[in-house]
């Protein structure tokens, strides 16, 4: 009498529903089973394994999560389909809710218009680049009809094209959304390869951004001396902390006496829960940085002027242990921060820009300072030095102008002034730092 363990691997029994697993005459074993598809239908659907235990572990995947609800989409359906299925059943999982709202609108408004009829096994890169070719010369207005939704049209609508198109920075975002949603596809192996990956968008020029100068940053911190928020204002411009790293902040995350701050979390305003605190953007962004003296001060009496707030406010404060708080104890939202920001740099009769060009400020002046680069990056929290070279090489140019400048200066010798002779003797001449 033979046993189940006796049987061969390839020719054991499987229970009704679990599919079936078999080697095949290029060895490689295939496993096969039905599982929930949409429209509340059931299909059959075939994974491959280099063992059975592979193929097996593959297959009942798939079956566990037919047996949840969650339908299977398989190449046979159209890529609208897979990225309903994929944004509600896997990017909903794996993203913050801020980044999965953008992915679900770039599916809505371009994805899905664009591409979304094409079959998935199907796709190729020449539909993907004969679209996007199409999305950067076609007016979104028309498109997409807004001048049409007005009570009065004035462009588009009016016979008046606007021509509004969309930026490079959207285009490739758009681009890397649709190869995120194919590459989960490829994963599953609903499909060989991801087309979208040999489509090239170009490089986007990056963002301009105004960062304030020594002169101005100075009269930016006069203007905020007194200011509610002084505390806040002087540790973004020394620290270059992100401003939801700022609101984020707990006196916990302070040692004052040691002059250091732990950057662990930050706040941000999500649809559904509201002023939320998240970790850190990165893993790269969760550090220890030095605190400056003049901000450790700064830190000190605004915790004083929090105690004051506390006893005034009685029983309606709400303790949650954030160092920057309103006059009743609860966080800081992101835009009312922004407000108030732009309320200050009016005050001073500076030039508006944006809070996070704080941060870009804070990382110039190092740099002008002739801080390492790889000091900066670490204050700043960027994942790779590559992000902080890249972000100000404008800067980094700069300086070395100035430097070979000076060189040349100093290589310029006036007419008839004979160089004094070195002898050997003398210790070699300091190199100059450039400012």
């Amino acid at each position: 009498m033979t046993t189940p363990r006796d049987t061969p691997a390839s020719r054991r029994t499987r229970g009704n529903g679990d599919g079936t697993v078999y080697q095949r005459k290029d060895r490689r074993w295939e496993a096969a089973g039905y599982v929930l598809a949409p429209g509340n239908t059931r299909r059959r659907v075939r994974v491959y394994g280099a063992s059975r235990t592979e193929a097996l572990a593959k297959l009942t995947e798939k079956i566990a999560a037919s047996n949840r609800g969650v339908p299977i989409i398989t190449a046979q359906g159209s890529l609208a389909a897979y990225l309903t299925y994929w944004l509600e059943n896997v990017a909903v999982h794996h993203l913050r809710e801020n980044t999965h709202t953008r992915y679900t609108a770039v599916a809505r408004l371009y994805l899905i218009p664009g591409l979304g009829r094409k079959k998935l096994a199907k796709l190729t890169a020449k539909d993907v680049r004969t679209w996007l070719n199409q999305l950067r010369t076609t007016c979104q207005c028309c498109t997409r009809g807004l001048d049409t939704a007005r009570d009065q049209p004035v462009c588009c609508a009016a016979g008046k094209c606007c021509s509004r198109r969309l930026s490079p920075l959207t285009l490739t975002y758009v681009h890397s959304v649709l190869k995120s949603a194919l590459e989960h596809a490829v994963r599953e192996e609903e499909i060989p390869r991801n087309v979208a990956r040999n489509v090239r968008t170009g490089t986007p020029r990056p963002r301009r951004f105004e960062p304030l100068t020594a002169e101005e940053a100075r009269e930016f911190l006069a203007a905020a001396s007194g200011h509610r928020l002084q505390a806040l204002f002087e540790l973004a411009l020394h620290t270059g902390l992100r401003k939801g790293e700022l609101l984020a902040l707990r006196w916990e995350d302070l040692d004052l006496d040691k002059g250091t701050a732990a950057v662990r979390r930050t706040l941000q305003r999500t649809s559904a829960g509201g002023l939320t605190t998240l970790p850190t953007k990165t893993r790269a962004s969760e550090r220890r940085i030095a605190l400056p003296a003049r901000c450790i001060q700064s830190l000190k009496h605004h915790h004083e002027q929090q105690q004051r707030e506390r006893e005034a406010a009685g029983t309606t404060w709400q303790h949650n242990g954030h160092v920057f708080t309103t006059p009743q104890g609860r966080p800081i939202d992101p835009t009312n921060l922004t407000r108030a920001f732009t309320t200050l740099l009016h005050r001073a009769g500076l030039r508006r820009i944006r809070f996070h060009d704080l941060r870009h400020s804070t990382a110039t002046l190092l740099l002008e300072q002739g801080v390492e680069l790889v000091v900066i990056k670490e204050l700043l929290g960027h994942a790779h030095i590559g992000v902080t070279a890249t972000v100000y090489a404008h800067v980094r140019l700069r300086l070395q102008r100035d430097a070979i400048n000076t060189l040349s200066t100093a290589l310029d010798s006036p007419a008839g002034h004979e160089p004094a002779r070195d002898d050997g003797n003398e210790p070699p001449p300091c190199a100059a730092l450039v400012r």
